[in-house]
């Protein structure tokens, strides 16, 4: 991983204008141009999420992933999602990084919860990795096979 690399976790107004230009152009160029998965990316989730951010020294923004509260899509998990990572910055570690990142803020803000997310099934691994397990069957989520994915707190 980079040593010039900082974190930072916000809520939805401590974003700047630039950061959340930043953010919603990663998630576009991955999820919507390099996966060509046309979905409804601005969900008006992100105003009641927790934001973790990875940027480089220049502060270019090389990974991004969001939390939500219990309740906000599961009523009773955390939930953990938009989790992508750059495609420069791929190879350096930082898709487990951030997800470490994710998981020790849901476990800051909402003690107790469990997590659940919805993970593209191709990467599987990396959540397993984490404790995550795969639950009921693949679905469709915008042209990309996806499992729902939990973890006990």
């Amino acid at each position: 991983m980079t040593a010039d690399l900082s974190w930072r976790v916000c809520r939805f107004s401590e974003l700047t204008v630039h950061s959340l230009y930043a953010v919603l152009r990663l998630r576009d160029q991955v999820f919507v141009v390099e996966q060509d998965s046309v979905y409804g990316d601005i969900d008006n989730l992100d105003q009641d999420a927790w934001h973790v951010l990875a940027c480089a020294a220049d502060g270019a923004l090389l990974a991004y992933a969001r939390v939500l509260a219990p309740g906000v899509k599961d009523p009773l998990a955390a939930c953990i999602g938009r989790v992508v990572v750059a495609p420069a910055a791929r190879g350096l570690g930082l898709g487990g990084a951030l997800l470490d990142q994710a998981l020790a803020l849901a476990g800051e803000q909402y003690p107790g919860a469990p997590w659940v997310l919805s993970a593209q099934c191709d990467k599987q691994g990396v959540y397993a990795s984490r404790g995550f397990v795969a639950e009921g069957e693949p679905y469709d989520d915008g042209g990309i096979d996806h499992v729902t994915m939990r973890r006990a707190a």
